[in-house]
């Protein structure tokens, strides 16, 4: 059984949005992705739009790799949009077979919501397709420092986001591989009865949960042998440095935000 979760995975590059300060490029997709959800209008909802297939160029990645990565989350919000089409009773009728009514309210807010959110998906994905894992852990270092001059654990929450983002795909093909291993001993989860079903989910459920403590204790023993030591002052070797080009990109985002609050 194929299974593949492509999300957190980082996609090698020199282009652009490859090349940002971290901390510049994560403060500009979530502004981005904060930003949709204040989208109402159309003339909103194309400018969102024109900006995420913006990035997507700028990114330089595969078009079929960002499709791949955001496939998951785009189902669900179909499903999302199906239910807004079928609920939703605001407007004029446009179909109307029994009980089944499609109004215009209806059809808007099924475009509306499902659009909007693939528009702050594909900014996440872009985030982490063009970012490694320790430039995300040093953006969110520096945006937690604050938190660390009050007593709070600014860098060890930083970095327990960042081993999250990191081992996504590794657990992905673990369950990969679990549910391969189940299929060639006949419990593929596709076959049989909705409870034989519900009952083979449960050797893969364990088996990915002792991969993922496995993960954690060699996780542990690493920084344990590299004496590592939460909270204590290190350097660099890659000092950030915010170049002309990275102020540039949020002003960018900020004017972009502007215009989306105009066009309300």
């Amino acid at each position: 059984m194929a299974f593949k979760l492509s999300m957190g995975e980082y996609w090698p590059g020199q282009s652009f949005l490859h090349r940002m300060d971290p901390r510049a490029k994560v403060a500009c997709m979530l502004a981005l992705m904060v930003s949709v959800f204040f989208v109402h209008t159309l003339p909103q909802l194309v400018l969102s739009w024109a900006v995420a297939l913006a990035l997507i160029t700028l990114s330089r990645v595969p078009v079929a790799k960002v499709l791949q990565s955001v496939r998951p989350v785009v189902a669900m919000l179909t499903i999302l949009g199906v239910c807004n089409l079928l609920l939703v009773r605001a407007g004029q009728t446009l179909v109307s077979l029994g009980p089944l009514t499609i109004t215009t309210g209806g059809a808007w807010a099924a475009v509306l919501y499902s659009l909007r959110l693939v528009a702050a998906v594909i900014a996440a994905a872009l985030l982490l397709l063009t970012t490694t894992p320790t430039q995300l852990t040093d953006a969110f270092d520096a945006a937690l420092a604050p938190l660390s001059r009050i007593g709070l654990p600014g860098h060890e929450l930083a970095m327990v986001f960042s081993l999250m983002l990191r081992f996504i795909p590794t657990l992905a093909d673990e369950a990969s591989a679990i549910l391969d291993a189940q299929t060639a001993r006949g419990g593929a989860l596709a076959e049989g009865s909705p409870v034989q079903r519900v009952k083979a989910v449960v050797p893969v459920i364990v088996a990915l949960l002792a991969s993922s403590l496995r993960h954690a204790n060699g996780l542990s023993r690493a920084l344990d042998a590299r004496c590592y030591e939460g909270g204590a002052a290190r350097g660099h070797w890659h000092p950030l440095r915010m170049a002309t080009s990275d102020w540039l990109a949020l002003v960018a985002t900020a004017a972009y935000v502007a215009l989306l609050i105009a066009l309300a």
